[in-house]
């Protein structure tokens, strides 16, 4: 029988596996170890190694419950289609990025007079997706563009699976029409029931039904049964989980930290995570088509400390984060980076430079996802322009992935050092948190909180509590700096 005392979370990354083992009944974590993710042979070999520390640690991990996640083999890739790209396929998108998934394809079908995306279906098989979001129409309104989205993923040969969350009232006709095709499919809730109005949680269970039944074994990432019976959803799905219950908590009993803004820096992507509550009187939200939600995810695929280096200087250098005629040993080192993505830094330099790219990488996915509020002169006057998400009032910023737990001393503050509205500099118009309080995510819990959120609720809101009462508190000064 497994130890009812602990439970041992997984979480299988792009480069490392980490796994750590709570304590369910303080909420604490007893042992923690990680290890390459073993895509090259089979990702089990590397859950063994980390297990076999863990038990060294706790020897009640021999045999706990094991409860995983997975990023590993490229993590989810979603295309999105829906009728036309202003709502249904904009939400869509909003909906797949909560879910876990990287976007790879949001494809409108408003560009045809017919209403017929089978002109730009042929885009799916470049972009490669492991499941189609199907979106389009309110519940209610005209059915037939989402009934030719369904006529042309069958024509156009699509035989992985698709997520139905458009016009409830045409979900029978749709099933049939894929159904017919051979195409497997999920019906799940509309995304816009109506406008204005986002529903996203139906099809983000939806996407995880998807995820494990279809997407984790799809990948050929292990040989043994035991990796999709473990595998609870997508990484970035279970992050997002802890990241609501952080910022929201269980009840009044067990409260939450209030607005929250997590960044966490991996080897392919970078991704953000906020909380926030949304003021449509404050901010113009209510103009919008397509309602912004409190919880909001983005995915930087072209941000991160090994698969996308590169980028993520090149980009740096763009955005005038680094000053120019300094690149360019740099993005030699991001391409060392790239090309042997198991690389680890054994000297100063190599440590310096693995700094500088998370610290580029963070800075810019949180811009990216924060927005600007800038103010321009229109046909009535001046009026406040805002892109993304407010992030000016958050109280708690939490840094996320390895270069953040593994640096040298002080490599935390460094690296978050733009990430404060004073790093960004006080004329700044980026949205970025003011004064919030800093802490890294050095035990992995958000993962683990995440695992455990279902099943183990005040075991997972303890852990958190632990992150945010324990966690190391990060100064984020500019001088701090090498």
């Amino acid at each position: 029988m497994p130890s009812a005392e602990v439970v041992v979370c997984v979480d299988f990354g792009s480069t490392f596996t980490k796994a750590v083992v709570v304590d369910l009944a303080t909420g604490r974590v007893s042992a923690a170890a990680s290890h390459r993710t073993t895509i090259d042979t089979d990702v089990l070999d590397g859950y063994a190694a980390c297990r076999a520390a863990l038990v060294v640690q706790d020897p009640r991990a021999a045999d706990a419950e094991v409860l995983a996640c997975s990023s590993a083999g490229g993590g989810l890739r979603i295309a999105v289609v829906g009728n036309e790209e202003l709502v249904t396929a904009e939400a869509g998108r909003r909906v797949a990025l909560s879910s876990g998934g990287r976007v790879v394809a949001v494809l409108a079908a408003g560009s045809r007079p017919d209403g017929r995306a089978g002109d730009r279906l042929g885009e799916l098989a470049v972009s490669e997706p492991d499941v189609v979001l199907l979106t389009g129409g309110t519940d209610g309104g005209n059915a037939e563009p989402i009934l030719a989205c369904a006529r042309d993923l069958v024509r156009a040969g699509w035989h992985g699976p698709v997520v139905v969350a458009g016009n409830t009232d045409a979900r029978p006709e749709v099933s049939a029409i894929l159904e017919a095709g051979g195409v497997p499919h999920v019906l799940a809730a509309n995304v816009v029931p109506r406008i204005g109005v986002l529903a996203p949680d139906s099809a983000r269970h939806a996407i995880r039904e998807v995820f494990l039944a279809h997407v984790i074994g799809g990948k050929h990432l292990s040989a043994s049964p035991a990796f999709t019976e473990m595998v609870r959803g997508a990484t970035p799905d279970v992050v997002l989980t802890a990241v609501e219950l952080l910022g929201r908590g269980l009840d009044e009993e067990h409260p939450g930290a209030g607005d929250v803004v997590v960044v966490d820096v991996g080897g392919a992507t970078t991704d953000v995570h906020s909380v926030v509550e949304v003021d449509p009187e404050d901010s113009g939200l209510s103009r919008e088509v397509v309602a912004s939600t409190a919880v909001t995810r983005t995915v930087e695929g072209d941000l991160g400390m090994r698969w996308s280096a590169v980028a993520t200087v090149e980009e740096a250098y763009a955005a005038g984060l680094l000053e120019p005629g300094t690149e360019g040993e740099l993005r030699a080192a991001a391409a060392r980076r790239q090309d042997d993505p198991g690389l680890l830094p054994d000297d100063p330099a190599g440590t310096a430079d693995d700094e500088t790219i998370a610290r580029l990488a963070v800075g810019l996915a949180l811009r990216r996802h924060a927005g600007r509020s800038r103010v321009v002169v229109g046909p009535t006057g001046r009026v406040v322009e805002r892109s993304g998400r407010d992030l000016r009032e958050v109280d708690l910023l939490v840094g996320s992935g390895g270069a953040l737990r593994n640096g040298a001393t002080g490599a935390a503050g460094r690296i978050l050092a733009d990430s404060t509205a004073a790093g960004a500099g006080a004329h700044s118009d980026w949205q970025l948190p003011r004064r919030p309080r800093v802490v890294v995510d050095r035990d992995h819990v958000l993962a683990a909180a995440g695992l455990l959120a279902e099943v183990h609720p005040r075991t997972a809101h303890r852990l958190l509590t632990s992150l945010t009462l324990t966690g190391e508190d990060v100064a984020c000064a500019r001088e701090q700096r090498r």
